[in-house]
């Protein structure tokens, strides 16, 4: 049994294992390949995330869902760098929109060297997956573009906001579906439809993909308050400070509709100030983390990650199913 992945995956069949890994380090090889230019300073811009690591989940997904078909299958590896490099792409831009200092462990590229140079970085990612994908068909064109549009429709409605009438919560969790969901589903679909699996194990992985995706997105937003970052690689309490409103926020506010209790109203009270001062920032994140919201956040992605395992119910039992239903555990254990 050997630790593969993010989360400390256990890939406990020696074949399957073998392939994930050789799958993986391709993956690698060709992310470093693929933000290569000719202008060093691009080179160093666009290979600074990669070069920071991560947890490679999207890849990883191609690689489990390609076991459903041929996992050799020459388009596999294209494709899961497509959709790291997609990922990567908008890591930059969004340590611009959320004007954050640490990505990864590392000096986020927006600190280094500005703004500028971080958005066009991303958009340079976003160019060399476009020229790999024109390599893996129309189709596969076409879905990596409906999943960007979503992608971006998600990140549109979250700085919008719900409109009048509308479920603050529910409104969220189609953001995550957007922002996050889409990409993830895109990993399983590309890893099956790459290998050749059929139609039905396509659309079976698709719709997990999704619902893990919005699972993984919702553990991050636990982290972000739970966690320091030694343990997230990335500064805690990011949205919080930017008074962009995740799920432990709505689940607060949720809860002062509903009860009206004089502590809870007080913490809203201290959201709605101005949290860029360090001390009111540092008082929030303390006291949302042993906060009942939190613990809901929790519950709810639980209840994500749990919806996932489910739609792999019809796929044949494989070491790949074994390993795509511990990642739902996995998912859950980061959120505590």
């Amino acid at each position: 049994m050997t630790v593969v992945g993010p989360f400390g995956l256990s890939v406990r069949d020696q074949a399957l294992e073998a392939d994930v890994q050789a799958g993986l380090a391709a993956v690698e090889e060709g992310l470093l390949d693929a933000t290569k230019s000719g202008v060093p300073f691009i080179t160093e811009a666009a290979q600074h995330l990669v070069r920071a690591g991560g947890k490679r989940f999207r890849p990883l997904l191609v690689m489990l869902a390609s076991q459903f078909g041929d996992p050799y299958a020459p388009g596999v590896v294209p494709s899961a760098v497509v959709v790291e490099l997609t990922h990567l792409a908008t890591l930059y831009h969004d340590d611009v929109m959320d004007e954050a200092d640490v990505r990864r462990g590392v000096e986020s590229a927006n600190q280094r060297w500005g703004n500028s140079v971080a958005v066009l970085t991303g958009d340079f990612l976003f160019a060399r997956a476009s020229y790999i994908l024109a390599d893996l068909g129309p189709d596969a064109v076409r879905i990596q573009a409906e999943a960007f549009e979503r992608l971006v429709t998600g990140q549109i409605l979250e700085t919008a906001g719900p409109t009048e009438g509308r479920d603050p919560v529910d409104h969220y969790l189609d953001v995550l579906g957007g922002k996050t969901g889409s990409l993830v589903a895109v990993a399983c679909r590309f890893g099956a439809m790459m290998s050749g699996a059929d139609e039905t194990v396509v659309d079976v992985l698709t719709q997990y993909g999704e619902r893990l995706g919005v699972a993984f997105q919702l553990a991050d937003d636990v982290l972000d308050i739970a966690s320091d970052s030694h343990e997230s690689g990335k500064t805690p309490g990011t949205d919080l400070r930017e008074g962009i409103p995740t799920l432990p926020v709505l689940r607060l506010r949720e809860r002062v509709e509903k009860l009206g209790l004089p502590e809870d109203i007080a913490l809203c009270e201290l959201l709605d100030s101005d949290l860029t001062d360090d001390t009111r920032h540092a008082e929030a994140l303390a006291r949302l983390r042993v906060h009942p919201a939190l613990e809901q956040a929790r519950k709810d992605t639980v209840r994500f990650a749990e919806e996932a395992r489910a739609t792999l119910a019809p796929l044949r039992d494989c070491d790949a199913k074994t390993s795509l239903v511990e990642l739902c555990d996995l998912v859950v254990h980061r959120a505590g």
